[in-house]
């Protein structure tokens, strides 16, 4: 397990379900990306309602009939691993938002029963 503490870069991919690259899921995508150059980690955050700078609403409502919901994809590293991805991403991504932002890394450990199966 890679060592993370102290300052590090937060980033926000903000993208919606619909979002794709090469006929995937662009958030699937980006996730692989992510897991294939062994950061730390990275998570997919489902929205309820969302618009951007189109201010298409993007809403989770049944009467609005969305299947386009928005996704938040939040990944904590060095400010080099974050500086060095974002070229790939920004190719990957039509539209959509994304924001770093200083993070202190506190804690950082697998679970108990994780680490009884590392060893």
């Amino acid at each position: 397990m890679q060592e993370l503490s102290g300052e590090r870069v937060l980033m926000r991919i903000h993208i919606t379900e619909g979002d794709t690259y090469e006929g995937d899921a662009l958030s699937e995508r980006i996730l692989a990306l992510i897991r294939e150059r062994r950061y730390a980690g990275a998570t997919i955050f489902r929205g309820a309602m969302s618009f951007g700078a189109h201010s298409r609403l993007h809403s989770d409502r049944v009467e609005m009939l969305a299947l386009d919901l928005p996704l938040v994809i939040e990944c904590v590293e060095t400010e080099d691993n974050i500086r060095q991805i974002l070229p790939d991403i920004d190719r990957m991504i039509g539209g959509g938002l994304i924001t770093l932002e200083r993070a202190n890394v506190v804690l950082y450990r697998p679970d108990a029963e994780t680490r009884e199966s590392a060893r």
